[in-house]
């Protein structure tokens, strides 16, 4: 199933992609968009050109597991990508994966504008990875 990961932020909202197999994600692209419905908009252009089946939209839940304005913003972008879209959308817990995304980068001497650039998307393919990593344990993928 080929699955599209976003990792929404006020500004910048990365993107991510897997294969059909589910065994790897790639980082798509970021999407420069501070309105929301223009930015529904791009993802569903984007989700019809790449085929996409399911959507999961990174859940920032404090590290405390309480839900604050942030993840209350992606539950909005959820249900609103899920109404626009026509396919189903998941909420997935993303605690730490910016941090992760930073590291990732630092591992590979990726800085300045560039890092800046595809800090999202990057960010969004981990939120894919280990969602997809779920579903292959839970017996859930193709």
């Amino acid at each position: 199933m080929r699955i599209m990961a976003v990792d929404y932020g006020d500004a910048r909202t990365g993107l991510a992609v897997c294969d059909k197999f589910e065994m790897l994600a790639s980082p798509l692209c970021v999407i420069n968009q501070v309105n929301q419905k223009l930015l529904i908009q791009e993802i569903l252009e984007i989700s019809k050109k790449e085929g996409v089946e399911l959507i999961v939209v990174g859940y920032p839940k404090n590290m405390d597991s309480s839900i604050g304005v942030r993840a209350e913003k992606s539950i909005r972008l959820a249900k609103s990508l899920e109404l626009a879209t026509g396919i189903k959308v998941e909420l997935w817990d993303e605690r730490l994966t910016t941090v992760s995304a930073h590291h990732a980068m630092n591992d590979n001497n990726i800085r300045g504008k560039k890092r800046k650039k595809i800090i999202d998307a990057v960010a969004a393919m981990i939120i894919l990875q280990d969602y997809i990593s779920f579903r292959k344990q839970a017996g859930n993928s193709n």
